[in-house]
Parts: C-alpha cells; structure tokens; sequence
C-alpha cells in the first residue's frame, strides 16, 4: 500500500520503491460522504500530502497493484492536523465506480501527490470562478484562497440539473456573491454559466481575472466568451494522464501552438491558448475501451447484488 507526497527536490526516479524518498502509508478512508447520486466526496489519511498541497494541485490514484487504471483527481481540501486530504468525484467509468464501492476504514492502495503547478493566488481586485458539473469541487480551494487573498470572488457554479449541483453551501460561505445555474431550470437560473459571466465581463469595471473548471467543452466557451472583453481567463485541464510526471506524454495539449504537459506544466493554463477542439479529441481517443470496462463493471455489480 503506497502513498507518496512529492516533495520538493523529488525527480520522478523518487517514484520508485527502492528510494529513499518513497514515502508509504495505509491512504485509509476515513470519511465517505454521497453528494448526489453519482458525486461523492471522501476524505483519505495522507499526512505528507495533506502538508505539501496548494490550490489547484492534484492526485494520481489506482485501486490495486495489478496495472490498474491510473486516474487524476484534483484535492478539494486538506487538513494538516487529521493528515487528511479531501477527494470529490462522480462516478463516470469502471474505476470511479470501484472507488465509490469503498467505505471508510478501507484503503486505497496506491497514491501519488501532490501533482501538477498550484494555482497563482494574489490580490488581483475582481476575479470570477466558474465552475460546472463536477468542477465545481476542484473550484473550492480556490475560491477559497483567492478570497483570504483580499479579492472580490464572484463565484458562478452550474449543473445540468438541480441533484448534480454541488458545494452551493461552501461556495455561499466562501464567495462574495454567488450565482447558481441549471441547465434545465429545476433550480435557481435558468442558464448555462457563459450567460452570466457574459453580463459580468460586461460591468464596469470588469473583473481583473476569471478561472473557469469543468467540462472541457465549458471551458471553450468561458474563454471564448472573456476573450472580446479581454479579460486574462484560466483553466484547469483534466487530461488522460499515466504516471503524472511528464514522462509518458499522454496528457500533452497544444497551448499557444507549442506542447505542454498538463501533468507538469499545468493543469492551469491561459484558456485563450488552449486548443480545446485538439483537446477534446485526444480525450475521446480510448472511448470504446472505456465504455466497455463501465458496461462490465455495471454487470459485475448487478452479479454482485444477486449474490
């Protein structure tokens, strides 16, 4: 059972067992919590990690040692004292549905962090968040630290429906004004999230900086929707991803016509430079795969119930 915290002055040979860097732990559940039916939230013993992370960084976990799925998923909280790291997620294919079988006092047996670039925090005057679906729980800690920060947060949380919409309590605490939308209108606006951020891009003053997280096709938008008003946009890309330190290329993306490994470069980026469409296609490259491990993992579970 491994968990390791990548500290500074860690290279990716550290990865391995035999250093004297490779840090291990039980990575014990110690809170479950089911946000909606298919959003949930656990909170996992990893002291090193929990010590070392900053907003916007992420974790790379797999569920056994038998060349299990590799998946990121961004932390949404840590508390140093509990040495404990806050995960949210929503069950969208066979591993993520494993996760979710979990219970607390159950372990997962191999996790890497913290990964990825921290999310530049500063008191930039007006900044807008933007979250959708399930990128509303990455949004969080920064939400939070841009507001500890001095800056007025106007935060813009969206959902397809009301049951998916998450977080709206912490975003409320957190933010200095707070807009909810639904794709469908069962609760609140009735709106995608480009709709407001429009009418705010167009205050006076606009606001100093927007960082937008959520479906990639979201994202396009957000960025294509700042970019008349020229309002510096970020974004948080969740991209294939295999070891999480930019040896096996798969999360690479175009950003201003050059490379970037999202893994190490990122995950935030200048959402005007994104090549989302390029993107996007990479992401739905082992779709067929995918699709066939979930229908499986659904037949297993309803094998399971029988029994």
């Amino acid at each position: 059972m491994h968990a390791i915290a990548l500290l500074p002055g860690i290279t990716a040979l550290d990865l391995m067992p035999d250093s004297d860097n490779y840090r291990a732990g039980m990575n014990r559940i110690l809170c479950k919590q089911q946000l909606s039916d298919e959003v949930f939230r656990m909170e996992i013993e990893a002291p090193l990690i929990a010590e070392e992370r900053q907003p916007g960084q992420f974790i790379i976990l797999a569920l056994n040692n038998d060349a299990a799925e590799r998946i990121p998923l961004t932390i949404a909280d840590a508390d140093e004292a509990r040495g404990s790291i806050t995960i949210i997620f929503q069950t969208v294919g066979k591993t993520t549905h494993n996760l979710a079988d979990l219970g607390e006092g159950d372990e997962i047996l191999n996790l890497v962090g913290p990964l990825g670039k921290p999310t530049h925090i500063e008191n930039f005057g007006t900044v807008v968040c933007v979250g959708g679906g399930i990128g509303v729980a990455p949004l969080l800690p920064i939400v939070k630290a841009m507001k500890s920060a001095g800056n007025h947060v106007i935060t813009i949380i969206g959902a397809r429906t009301r049951e998916l919409l998450i977080l709206e309590d912490e975003m409320l605490a957190m933010s200095s004004e707070l807009i909810i939308c639904t794709d469908d209108g069962s609760y609140a606006r009735k709106a995608l999230v480009t709709e407001p951020l429009k009418q705010i891009c167009e205050r006076a003053p606009k606001p100093d900086l927007v960082v937008a997280i959520g479906p990639p096709i979201m994202m396009k938008f957000c960025a294509e929707t700042t970019r008349p008003y020229n309002v510096a946009t970020v974004v948080s890309l969740n991209t294939i991803m295999i070891d999480g330190t930019g040896m096996c290329g798969g999360c690479r993306v175009t950003v201003g016509g050059e490379t970037k490994f999202v893994c190490v470069d990122g995950p935030e980026f200048d959402g005007h430079l994104v090549d989302f469409d390029n993107m996007m296609k990479r992401l739905s490259a082992y779709k067929p795969q995918e699709e066939k491990a979930h229908e499986q993992c659904h037949l297993d579970q309803q094998l399971e119930k029988r029994v």
